[in-house]
């Protein structure tokens, strides 16, 4: 995988969290390009290239996805990814502020990458197993970082 071949796509509608995921991926020195959409059928649209939106090419190598979001939710549109063969490999990691089983099974079955509650912070983590372990883990991986 090339350096230009890798970004993030973070479907987020809150402005501040969008924000502190800035801030968050700075602090880890991750300086790929972060696409942002403001709900689900936004991200559709970045992946797909419809109704008007520019197509993110190549797809992006790793999706940060809010649950709570206007239009599409975020396991809505899990669902929706999960059911193109051209999206449905990419790694997904749900931030929330919702720490429902119902939300946490529902991701499972929808074959996530981890799930992080909100407020996102790195640096709270780093003492302790999570998926934030996981995430980080997988930023090696791909060589993000």
């Amino acid at each position: 995988m090339t350096d230009q071949a890798v970004s993030i796509l973070l479907v987020e509608d809150d402005y501040l969290d969008i924000m502190n995921v800035e801030r968050e991926l700075s602090k880890i020195n991750l300086t790929r390009p972060l696409h942002v959409a403001r709900n689900g059928r936004e991200a559709l649209n970045m992946l797909r290239g419809s109704e008007g939106s520019a197509k993110i090419t190549p797809a992006p190598s790793l999706i940060l996805l809010d649950i709570n979001m206007p239009k599409m939710n975020g396991l809505e549109f899990l669902a929706e990814l999960r059911r193109e063969p051209e999206f449905s490999h990419i790694p997904v990691f749900i931030m929330t502020t919702s720490n429902e089983e119902t939300d946490r099974l529902a991701a499972q079955r929808l074959h996530v990458t981890g799930y992080i509650v909100k407020p996102l912070t790195f640096d709270s983590f780093e003492k302790s197993h999570s998926s934030l372990d996981s995430f980080s883990l997988f930023l090696d991986l791909i060589k993000l970082k």
